[in-house]
């Protein structure tokens, strides 16, 4: 969303007042997010503007991201071994431009795609991860900035998800809308065995990794994160979670994905 580049240049700013040299930002980043271990970080090889989120099957990592100055919106896919570029496609939906955190569930890439400002409108597409058709498109009266899928449910999140719009899966109808029980500002969010493992930032150089019991919508789980080398707070837009391999996207281009292994 577009605080997050003022997060960035407040963070930068920050850094220099306090006398943190690239070196310091390195020892930051030695333990940057907490009970887990940086294993590599994986250059990604194609144009990618302002991210917002990742998700990632066996062969393909899947990003969003957002041109803010020619205000168009693209989801990209990206060779999970080399990364190198191999498909891009626009998502501009005239005022809607701004895509989101996004999942991928049963052979579809779910995609918000927001008026980049709050209370505005939004859509969330659900794309054929194959052909990049769009299969379905559900409106909504508010921005949506993340979505996350389970058998059941689509959750999304508002501007910085204060709210959490809740859809049945088969039917597309809006179920519910219930508040954050946290005070995090999620980015992206997955669902991942039952329960909604959403990232975002806390403050200017700090974030968290939260998983939420979603059947009594109580935090059970907090990772706290640090910033890369290049002041960007770690959970500041895209996470991907696969067993306890965790995937961090959040600086703009040129991108890296940054592998994490979790603490058993």
């Amino acid at each position: 969303m577009i605080r997050k580049s003022t997060r960035t240049l407040l963070t930068t700013f920050g850094l220099l007042a306090l006398g943190l040299t690239a070196a310091t930002a390195q020892e930051l980043d030695s333990e940057a997010i907490e009970h887990a271990q940086l294993l590599g970080a994986l250059d990604l090889k194609g144009e990618v503007f302002h991210v917002q989120g990742v998700d990632l099957d066996s062969r393909h990592i899947w990003v969003t991201s957002v041109d803010r100055v020619n205000r168009k919106g693209y989801l990209h896919e990206f060779d999970r071994t080399t990364g190198r570029s191999l498909r891009r496609l626009e998502l501009t939906d005239g005022a809607r431009y701004h895509p989101g955190g996004i999942s991928l569930h049963g052979g579809s890439i779910w995609v918000p795609v927001a008026e980049l400002r709050p209370d505005s409108s939004a859509v969330i597409e659900e794309i054929d991860a194959d052909t990049l058709r769009v299969r379905r498109r559900i409106g909504v009266a508010d921005h949506l900035g993340c979505v996350a899928v389970s058998d059941r449910n689509i959750v999304a999140g508002n501007w910085d998800s204060r709210l959490l719009y809740v859809f049945d899966l088969a039917s597309g109808k809006q179920v519910e809308v219930v508040p954050n029980p946290t005070a995090t500002a999620y980015q992206d969010m997955k669902f991942v065995n039952g329960r909604l493992v959403a990232s975002g930032p806390s403050s200017l150089w700090s974030g968290a990794i939260d998983w939420i019991d979603w059947a009594g919508m109580k935090r059970v789980r907090t990772l706290r994160t640090g910033v890369t080398d290049r002041a960007v707070p770690y959970s500041g837009e895209g996470m991907a979670l696969q067993g306890r391999d965790l995937y961090l996207i959040s600086e703009d281009g040129p991108s890296r994905l940054f592998h994490f292994r979790l603490d058993a």
